[in-house]
């Protein structure tokens, strides 16, 4: 389904980390103690979670008690807003080859590509990290 919807590793940690957070308690984890809930890298989500707080979608607390927190509040961030940080707009092509306009007058798939693309695209425009934190049971995890 060419470029409707494409999750990198990096995309997929920042998503997971950052509903993590939503679903804290206190609001605040460490990159260790989440990359240890998803059991991933380390230092591969700390990378992560720097471009996340570049971009303001993270606070990082150094120190002691140090960690993350949400850099605005779970009900303000959308899945977009983290998923473009992390792999540019989301263009949705109507096209298996990734062209804006079918060459073809009747696409073998029909309608479908632009159907799902668009609402994929909805999806996570109207999806909020307080959405999905609110829909899942990791906070009892945290």
């Amino acid at each position: 389904m060419a470029d409707i919807i494409k999750i990198s590793d990096a995309t997929a940690l920042a998503l997971h980390s950052m509903v993590h957070l939503a679903t804290v308690e206190s609001g605040q984890s460490t990159t260790g103690e989440i990359a240890e809930v998803f059991d991933v890298s380390r230092h591969h989500l700390a990378k992560v979670h720097q471009r996340l707080a570049k971009a303001g979608l993270l606070i990082t607390i150094r120190g002691p008690s140090g960690g993350v927190i949400l850099g605005k509040p779970a009900e303000e961030i959308t899945l977009l807003d983290v998923y473009e940080e992390m792999e540019g707009s989301m263009h949705c092509k109507p096209c298996l080859f990734g062209k804006n306009v079918c060459p073809r007058t009747d696409c073998v798939l029909g309608v479908l590509l632009p159907g799902l693309a668009r609402q994929v695209r909805d999806y996570f425009n109207s999806t909020t990290l307080a959405d999905l934190a609110s829909e899942s049971n990791w906070g009892n995890e945290g």
